[in-house]
């Protein structure tokens, strides 16, 4: 299994507070969100980071400090228009690097508390798994990927929608199996920047499994 850690986004929901900084290099308990990911990945994992020229120079600087190593892929995009998005920088680059194997796929500017050791055993070496969480409000559920459950299994799967069924959330922590990596490129000729929404096309080719943290 590899990691692949998104931080090729501009920050643009949050401008100007954030203009000119990656929201992944925001520190948050006394480090960048994006180290305290890094710090909870098997120290056996190799990790690629992913992100865009605009920031590579803040990404060096951040990769220069850590006490492990990681691979910076660098998007060549120094604006929000020339972004690939984010699943197709994910597809881009499982064909680029030709990955063969299972990708822990986490977006840089994730800050959670629950173990990627514990999120990783959970993962049964065949079906998608997804980190979701129940925050117990439906209105605010409506600002996320949004999911129903059986058991374990995730039957349904809608971004942000108008009228949540659940207050059971996903976050951007998933393992996907080396064998559904070729829908990528099927589902970027439809959507190029939406994470949650390949998870929930995902869901007509594999049952999809739930990962549920406190």
């Amino acid at each position: 299994m590899r990691c692949l850690i998104l931080a090729g986004g501009f920050g643009t929901r949050l401008h100007p507070f954030i203009k000119d900084k990656p929201k992944p290099l925001l520190v948050v308990d006394e480090k960048p969100v994006i180290t305290h990911i890094v710090e909870k990945v098997p120290q056996s994992m190799d990790i690629i980071v992913s992100t865009n020229k605009r920031f590579e120079a803040d990404f060096i600087k951040w990769q220069n400090s850590l006490n492990r190593s990681i691979e910076l892929f660098v998007e060549d995009a120094l604006t929000e228009e020339e972004k690939l998005g984010a699943i197709a920088s994910v597809e881009f680059l499982v064909r680029r690097k030709n990955i063969q194997e299972d990708l822990l796929l986490i977006a840089g500017d994730n800050y959670f508390d629950f173990s990627l050791h514990d999120f990783i055993n959970t993962y049964n070496g065949k079906n998608p798994l997804v980190a979701v969480r129940d925050i117990g409000d439906k209105e605010k559920a409506k600002q996320h990927g949004v999911v129903e459950l059986r058991g374990n299994r995730i039957v349904k799967f809608r971004e942000k929608p108008a009228q949540p069924q659940s207050s059971i959330i996903a976050i951007a922590c998933y393992v996907l199996p080396a064998p559904v990596l070729k829908h990528l490129s099927q589902y970027c000729t439809q959507k190029r920047d939406n994470l949650g929404g390949f998870i929930a096309y995902l869901t007509s080719k594999s049952d999809i499994h739930a990962f549920v943290f406190p």
